[in-house]
């Protein structure tokens, strides 16, 4: 594990990744990039075409029981209804951390100074958040699948999150929420399988969501560098609270109901997929990496992380 140096100089600020680059301009390069590569969902994509017969809404590799022996014994048409149904349960989920990531951008640019250039891009990505949710929720629309909100707990526990979190935890949180799903599209827009609508979605999310992460990349490592030390060792917790919590939240159960499957089997036999193990922690790499060489991985956040399946 990389440990952090907390170097200060005249030079600026420096971690176990380098020098930190100047916070406006940063910002000032992603609002240059937003004005470029920025989309309106509802003129971009063809919401009036009809669903496409024998696509699916989610690459089957991604399906939570994909190569498990209850997938085996599923008909195609079921395995299909399946990954219709979690794409609804991601939409969710997505809906659900995007809302959250408002408010906490908010709460961080409650107190900086409203004409600099990184409150102008924080502004703008919550725009481009608003658009996100607004798209997923279509999306769950013409699939036909119901919504699949978080437990009442979960629910209950952001509430918290959102209303104590530190800075230094915001950020990493909101990279949890943002690069493993990031992975999984960047696997979903150019595969041919899968529905032209999914498609057009995830390419449009992948597109603007590296902005959202450069940004809070940067931000979190000047947190990290600049933030207490209780600070510091509070986010190391709670981003390991935090990862052990999307980790069981991330395909409701629910969906597994709703296509005729035994629950509490398909439950069980996801838990034992080796192959789901490779796909959650394939995805939740690059970010654990880089939690790893800021400082964040350490501790009881280290064997929360490693206890929510999404650290090998």
């Amino acid at each position: 594990m990389t440990t952090v140096t907390e170097d200060v100089s005249l030079d600026g600020l420096r971690d176990a990744l380098g020098l930190l680059k100047d916070r406006e301009q940063v910002a000032a390069r992603l609002l240059e990039s937003s004005a470029k590569h920025s989309f309106d969902p509802d003129k971009e994509l063809d919401w009036d075409a009809p669903v496409e017969e024998g696509k699916w809404f989610w690459p089957p590799e991604l399906v939570s029981l994909y190569d498990t022996p209850m997938w085996k014994r599923m008909s195609e048409e079921q395995r299909l209804d399946l990954a219709r149904h979690e794409a609804a349960s991601l939409a969710s989920l997505g809906i659900w951390f995007e809302i959250i990531l408002m408010q906490l951008l908010v709460r961080h640019i409650y107190d900086k100074s409203v004409t600099s250039a990184h409150v102008r891009y924080a502004l703008t990505e919550i725009a481009d958040e608003c658009r996100h949710s607004m798209m997923f929720a279509r999306m769950i629309q013409k699939g036909g699948a119901p919504t699949y909100p978080v437990t009442r707990l979960n629910h209950n526990l952001a509430r918290v999150l959102k209303t104590v979190s530190t800075t230094p935890g915001s950020f990493a949180c909101t990279l949890l929420g943002e690069e493993i799903l990031d992975w999984m599209q960047r696997l979903t827009f150019p595969d041919e399988r899968v529905q032209t609508l999914v498609r057009g979605v995830t390419r449009i999310h992948v597109v603007e969501e590296a902005r959202h992460v450069r940004y809070a990349r940067e931000e979190l490592r000047r947190q990290m560098v600049t933030a207490p030390r209780w600070e510091r060792e509070l986010t190391r917790l709670s981003c390991g609270e935090a990862a052990r919590v999307f980790s069981i939240a991330f395909v409701n159960p629910e969906v597994y109901t709703n296509v005729g499957l035994d629950r509490r089997e398909a439950v069980a036999q996801v838990k034992a997929s080796g192959h789901r193990r490779e796909v959650m922690q394939a995805g939740a790499k690059r970010l654990t990496d880089f939690l790893d060489d800021i400082g964040v991985m350490r501790g009881v956040g280290r064997r929360l992380w490693r206890s929510s399946g999404l650290l090998a």
